[in-house]
C-alpha cells in the first residue's frame, strides 16, 4: 500500500524518500521527526479517505456524523446545548450554526429553548436522526475494523498505548 523498493532493496515510503532527499541536501539536519510526524500526517489523509465513504452512504459528511454520534452519546434524550456540541466536535460555534441548519432541514435534528433559559438553546435528535446513526455507526465501527485488520491485535494495542500517551499531552 503505497510502498516501493529504494535502490537498495529495501521498502520505502513517500516519507522515506523525502527524508533521503533533506539528507542529501542538508546532512547537517536531524530529519527523524518527519520519519513519524510526515507518516502521521499522511496517514491521516489516507483514513479520511476510508472513511468518508462510509459517511456518504449514509448522505452525511464527517462533521454530520460527528454532530450526530455526540448527540447519540450522550445518552436519553439526546440532546445537548450548540455549545456542548462544538465542544465534542471540536468545531466552532460559528461552524455548527450551518450545520445544524442543513441537519435540522433534513429532519435529523430539532432545535429548542433551552428550558428555564429562554436564551439558551438544545439540539436533540429526532427518530429519524437516531435511527440513521445507529446504522451510520454500525457500518463506521465494521469499517474501523477493516481498516485495523492491517495491524496485528499487538500493533493495534501498542498504537493505542503510544496514541493515547501523546494525545494526553495537548489535551490532557
Amino acid at each position: 500500500m503505497g510502498q516501493q523498493q529504494s535502490g537498495e532493496g529495501t521498502a520505502t515510503d513517500r516519507v522515506a524518500h523525502i527524508q533521503e532527499q533533506w539528507r542529501r541536501e542538508r546532512p547537517d539536519l536531524d530529519t527523524s521527526p518527519v520519519g513519524v510526524i510526515g507518516r502521521l500526517h499522511r496517514l491521516a489523509a489516507h483514513l479520511t479517505g476510508e472513511l468518508v465513504p462510509v459517511y456518504r452512504r449514509f448522505g452525511l459528511g464527517e462533521g454530520d456524523f460527528d454532530v450526530l454520534a455526540s448527540l447519540r452519546r450522550a445518552g436519553q434524550p439526546y440532546e445537548l446545548a450548540p455549545g456542548d456540541l462544538a465542544r465534542h466536535t471540536m468545531v466552532t460555534t460559528g461552524g455548527m450554526t450551518k450545520r445544524l441548519d442543513r441537519l435540522e432541514e433534513a429532519g435529523l435534528v430539532t432545535r429548542r429553548a433551552a428550558t428555564g433559559d429562554r436564551r439558551g438553546r438544545v439540539v436533540a435528535l429526532t427518530e429519524r436522526g437516531r435511527a440513521l446513526v445507529d446504522d451510520a455507526i454500525a457500518a463506521h465501527l465494521a469499517n474501523e475494523r477493516r481498516i485495523l485488520e492491517a495491524l496485528s491485535p499487538a500493533d493495534r494495542d501498542d498504537l493505542e498505548r503510544i496514541l493515547t500517551a501523546w494525545l494526553a499531552r495537548y489535551e490532557g
